[in-house]
């Protein structure tokens, strides 16, 4: 692990949801359309609007593979191994992963100053119950109530969690933001996909939505558009059963693993294209955890489009894109091309801390960025997620 001198802010933290995270707070008898849990052959799954949920392989996380367990496979998988190799080590879940006080412990361990704290489980369950909008909203006003128990959404100015928002009802997300802003929350999560409205899915875009980020707007709190199971079909490429098939069979590549940067790609530009920043010009994204490859095609799309609509973006809308949104790149992403792209105080740095996919410590992050200079550094790993911390009303 590396050493600073000074601490630093990673914006990509994560919990493993407690057993009841998703029922504590549910009204007897939600379960059925909202989750619930069940027995099958021994092992615990959830029911998820009346079905099985086997989007991870044990959602009680105990026990669990320990962190960074696949850094090796990203970082090029030297030794040649099977991905299932990097996966047989398990281990009981640690308490820093569920406790908070535990985890500032870990965290003045490990060299950080504050975290984004996101779902595991939470960012999965909006596409399973997406064509039953009052269950989206029981099941997060539920599992928000949760995290207000458990984790706090402001606790002591150093664990900032991100309560989960859904635009299914524009009603519900303003009422749920109200709430989450009386609760000191400095940002909010979001998965990156056309929210299912009781109409059908509709952009996020839409003027119908424009009460939600008209209030986004003026308490300048930020959003976060983090990973997760977005609704991407492999349109019969590999089977799409569970969030985390990126294999086919004989454990080779599928194009599942490029679902989470479609999402992302489609999200982020579909919010230029429509002039969001334009409508709320104090609004600020944050993309987490959903790589960073697509930008260079993103910003061709952009520029080649403006090319041919004259007079359509309010300026140049790449600049727009600069100015509204920060960029989390995967740690074994090219970050100095992210840079030379978006600028160093466009960048921030997450670890994805405790997952498989991320680093075994946050700052073993630290050595991708050698070719920086220090106050570049200081912008990625500390300073630009601690601007997005605070909350910049209008």
């Amino acid at each position: 692990m590396e050493e600073l001198a000074y601490e630093a802010f990673d914006a990509d933290n994560h919990y493993y949801e407690a057993i009841d995270a998703f029922t504590r707070h549910l009204a007897p008898g939600d379960g059925a359309r909202c989750v619930q849990w069940c027995e099958i052959d021994g092992r615990r799954y959830h029911v998820v609007g009346g079905r099985v949920n086997r989007a991870v392989v044990n959602p009680t996380f105990d026990p669990i593979s320990p962190a960074g367990a696949m850094h090796d496979f990203f970082r090029g998988n030297p030794d040649g191994k099977s991905p299932l190799e990097f996966l047989r080590q398990r281990e009981p879940i640690r308490p820093e992963y569920r406790d908070r006080d535990v985890r500032l412990t870990v965290m003045d361990a490990q060299g950080l100053e504050k975290v984004w704290l996101f779902p595991t489980l939470g960012v999965l369950y909006e596409e399973a119950l997406k064509d039953d909008p009052w269950a989206v909203t029981r099941t997060f006003t539920a599992f928000n109530r949760w995290i207000e128990d458990d984790w706090g959404c402001n606790y002591r100015d150093r664990i900032f969690t991100a309560p989960y928002l859904s635009l299914c009802d524009v009603d519900w997300a303003v009422s749920e933001l109200e709430w989450a802003l009386d609760r000191d929350a400095r940002v909010i999560v979001m998965r990156p996909a056309a929210p299912t409205t009781a109409g059908g899915p509709v952009s996020p875009t839409d003027p119908m939505f424009d009460p939600f980020w008209a209030r986004v707007n003026e308490a300048g709190v930020t959003v976060v558009v983090h990973a997760g199971d977005s609704g991407y079909s492999s349109q019969g490429y590999v089977r799409d059963e569970r969030f985390s098939a990126t294999f086919g069979g004989g454990g080779r590549p599928s194009v599942r693993i490029f679902a989470i940067e479609r999402a992302a790609y489609d999200f982020l530009i579909t919010l230029v294209l429509d002039d969001l920043f334009g409508r709320f010009p104090n609004l600020r994204v944050a993309s987490v955890e959903n790589g960073s490859e697509f930008l260079p095609d993103l910003f061709r799309k952009l520029r080649s489009t403006a090319k041919k609509m004259p007079g359509l973006f309010r300026e140049d809308p790449v600049e727009t894109f600069r100015n509204h949104v920060w960029m989390n790149p995967f740690w074994e992403d090219d970050v100095y091309e992210v840079v030379d792209l978006m600028g160093a105080d466009r960048v921030i740095f997450g670890s994805d801390w405790p997952h498989i996919e991320g680093m075994p410590q946050p700052l073993d992050y630290v050595k991708e960025l050698k070719e920086l200079s220090d106050a570049d550094q200081q912008l990625i790993l500390r300073d630009n997620a601690r601007s997005l911390t605070e909350r910049r009303p209008v």
